[in-house]
Formats: structure tokens, sequence, C-alpha cells
């Protein structure tokens, strides 16, 4: 897939829908995934309907459906870009 034109709206749209299905998949209602997360129950369905949701909100969601190691993982493996890039990274 090639994400050249996303806006960041479309690009926490997908993160929401992500999420829902996982919930799903874990037979999570919203009200149980907020009470467990500590998340309030306004703020997940705000999220889920637009993606639209504070950092600390979503780290606490993704440490209650088990996928937190994926959020350590991010940004751990260079994608360079340039040779420039690679250069720069040893200095």
């Amino acid at each position: 897939m090639d994400y050249l034109w996303d806006l960041p709206s479309d690009v926490t749209k997908r993160l929401a829908s992500r999420m829902k299905n996982i919930r799903k998949r874990k037979k999570l209602t919203q009200k149980q995934l907020a009470g467990r997360s500590n998340v309030s129950y306004a703020t997940l369905r705000k999220f889920e309907s637009s993606g639209q949701i504070s950092l600390e909100s979503f780290v606490k969601l993704t440490m209650e459906l088990g996928l937190v190691n994926e959020i350590n993982e991010l940004f751990t493996k260079p994608v360079y870009n340039s040779i420039e890039e690679v250069i720069n990274e040893s200095k």
C-alpha cells in the first residue's frame, strides 16, 4: 500500500479500525475495555469513530489489549530514505 497521499486522519482512522477489530475479536464491549484500561467510555467511542485520542489513552488501550510490545517496537528498525541518512546516523 502506498500511503503517500494519506492525511493524518486517515492513519488514525486505520489504527482505530484495527483496534476496534481486536477489541471485538477478544469479545470486549467498549464499556468493558474502557473500564479495564482506565480510558473513559466517551474517549474510546470517539476514538473508534474518528481516530482521535491522546497518545496516553492510546497506549492504555494497547496495554489492555496486549499490544504494547507492538508500540514498543515502533521506530526501532531504521528506514533510510537516502545515503545521507545512513551517514548521519553514525555521527
